[in-house]
């Protein structure tokens, strides 16, 4: 779709940068826009959904004096990907901030499921946030530097099957890329949220009666600490003091033990 300006306001945060958000359209991703709309950053939103990004588009113009563009893209796709990347590497519009947001979830384990299903979730986990990376992180780098931020989670500490496995590895490259590209400017986060109250888990289909009501956090206070970390130059960013305790159990528990718990969010 083409672009969606916004006229000119007094806003008085306006002119901070522009925020490309994928997944744009629920949870997570429309609290990042939300929270970045209200700094004062354009966006440009990306999801498949191209009427829903339309729609949201739509609510933050009418709330906030800035520049949307929108992007329906299918992230599992070549086309799809290409056609995000292209945005990230114009010189002439540079992107800030890049917020890789877009994944999904899967019930059941590794080999019941069925393999083109996982590609796919390996894919939009680690394949596409890593073009989109390279993308970001070259335009940046030639530009005035930018910011990343990763969704990950908690469950990269976990020993949790292909979900954990692929947010283990955006962990890992978000803590070397934020030492590796720091002369330049970029600033790269991970955020490790535990269990937050979006759309994700009941698109996965999972029992989500056997999660405490004290495990949740809000998307908003989420997106909140992750910008202040991102802001703040941290490598990794986990929410709340419940979920930094998990972290630090998880990382010196026994795996079988870890299983086990982790098992009980699916």
């Amino acid at each position: 779709m083409d672009e969606n300006p916004t006229p000119t306001s007094n806003n008085p945060h306006r002119g901070r940068g522009t925020a490309l958000i994928t997944g744009a359209t629920s949870g997570l991703g429309a609290q990042f826009c939300a929270q970045l709309a209200a700094k004062g950053l354009d966006l440009v939103i990306v999801a498949r959904d191209g009427q829903r990004l339309a729609e949201l588009a739509a609510r933050l113009q009418a709330q906030f004096a800035v520049d949307i563009q929108v992007l329906a893209a299918d992230l599992v796709s070549d086309a799809g990907v290409q056609l995000v990347a292209d945005r990230l590497s114009r010189s002439n519009a540079p992107v800030s901030l890049l917020v890789n947001n877009a994944g999904f979830g899967m019930l059941g384990n590794f080999a019941d499921n069925d393999l083109d299903a996982e590609l796919r979730h390996l894919r939009i986990h680690t394949q596409t946030p890593l073009v989109l990376m390279h993308a970001a992180l070259r335009a940046m780098g030639l530009g005035a530097g930018g910011r990343i931020i990763n969704v990950a989670s908690v469950a990269a500490y976990t020993p949790r099957g292909s979900y954990s496995a692929a947010k283990a590895m955006m962990v890992n490259f978000s803590r070397w890329a934020n030492v590796f590209y720091a002369d330049r400017g970029i600033s790269v986060t991970a955020l490790c949220p535990g269990f937050v109250r979006t759309e994700f888990h009941d698109r996965m289909g999972a029992d989500q009666s056997k999660i405490p009501a004290w495990a949740w956090l809000t998307a908003e206070n989420v997106v909140r600490q992750a910008l202040e970390d991102s802001e703040a130059g941290k490598s990794v960013s986990v929410p709340s003091a419940l979920y930094k305790i998990a972290v630090a159990v998880a990382r010196i528990a026994p795996d079988a033990l870890v299983e086990r718990l982790a098992r009980r969010g699916r």
